[in-house]
């Protein structure tokens, strides 16, 4: 436990809830991959990608923070841009997989080509993916591990390689899909914030030509992220064949998990109450950002003045963002179980 977290640094607090924010949950398109073959063949799965195919952009990808099965409503809906984050145009992407596996409508195969290549051809030559391609202006250049945008994007590629609803690619993509996802974990592993020597975690996002911890909106600071280094170790462990590079650095991410959990506190997502309260009988609790110089946790509202106190920051940041999670809960599971540790 860090020795900053002290009695007189925390108020104490009345709380109710833990909240566990659930990073790059599944799009409505997403969804639409567990629906049954009959579902797809009737009218109301047809509608659904119908409506995937209007939202395509002109690039191959898709908006995010919109249901794409649901249909354009205005010329503004005309101008979203597509991007890879929050699940965006991967979703999109297993939805047309799967009904052109059922329906063998070419419309979708035609689709899902256009946004597999487009995939494909924003990856870095160091293997990283932006947020947006073509690359757009600021931090959305950045390699982006935020919110699992990378690690989705592979997870997807890898599933191409594999997956019988992908047995319409022909071999030259899949054999492509399997060197971008080596050329991204070989980015991943390099990426991997290393401070005295020590391997530990990664920032949310790192520079796409120096690879260093980057800042991204005023209140994501360079630091190292409990919650994006989280998904990128249970990707590396999934890995079929992890090389001795890969098996570093999960058990380096593993060791600084174990070494940056707080205990005795019990968190709630509120813009009213604060945020913490101690509670002896609380599972662990890992903070959405470290400060890589000290290791303490770090908070910030839109001015992007940093704190070392959630309750310190305005309402709107202390109660519309994620501070606190358990995803170290899962690293420890999966990294007792892992067969190369």
């Amino acid at each position: 436990m860090h020795s900053f977290l002290r009695t007189d640094l925390i108020p104490l607090l009345a709380v109710s809830l833990f909240f566990v924010a659930q990073v790059g949950a599944d799009t409505p398109a997403e969804k639409l991959v567990g629906k049954s073959d009959e579902w797809l063949l009737a009218s109301e799965g047809r509608l659904m990608m119908e409506n995937i195919l209007t939202w395509q952009t002109e690039h191959g990808d898709w908006p995010k923070n919109v249901d794409t099965t649901g249909p354009k409503g205005s010329d503004e809906d005309e101008n979203e841009a597509g991007t890879f984050d929050n699940g965006a145009t991967t979703g999109e992407l297993r939805a047309l997989a799967r009904a052109y596996h059922i329906t063998k409508d070419e419309r979708y195969k035609e689709a899902f080509h256009r946004g597999f290549d487009h995939i494909l051809k924003a990856q870095y030559p160091n293997g990283g993916w932006p947020q947006f391609f073509p690359l757009s202006s600021g931090y959305h250049r950045h390699i982006t591990f935020n919110d699992g945008t990378m690690v989705r994007v592979m997870e997807f590629l890898q599933d191409t390689v594999t997956d019988e609803d992908y047995a319409f690619l022909d071999e030259d993509r899949r054999t492509e899909a399997g060197r971008a996802v080596a050329r991204g974990v070989d980015c991943i592993v390099k990426c991997q914030v290393v401070i005295a020597g020590v391997p530990t975690v990664w920032c949310a996002q790192h520079d796409a030509e120096t690879l260093a911890p980057a800042q991204a909106r005023t209140y994501e600071h360079p630091s190292l992220s409990g919650a994006e280094s989280a998904g990128i170790l249970m990707f590396l462990m999934r890995l079929d064949e992890p090389t001795p590079e890969v098996i570093r650095a999960v058990n380096a991410g593993a060791a600084w998990f174990e070494s940056a959990k707080i205990e005795g506190y019990r968190y709630t997502r509120s813009p009213d109450g604060p945020p913490l309260t101690k509670d002896p009988a609380a599972s662990p609790l890992w903070a959405r950002f470290y400060e890589i110089e000290s290791g303490r946790p770090i908070f910030s509202d839109r001015d992007g003045v940093l704190t070392y106190d959630l309750a310190g920051i305005g309402s709107e940041r202390r109660g519309g963002y994620t501070w606190y999670g358990n995803w170290g809960d899962r690293v420890a599971k999966s990294h007792l179980e892992w067969p190369s540790r």
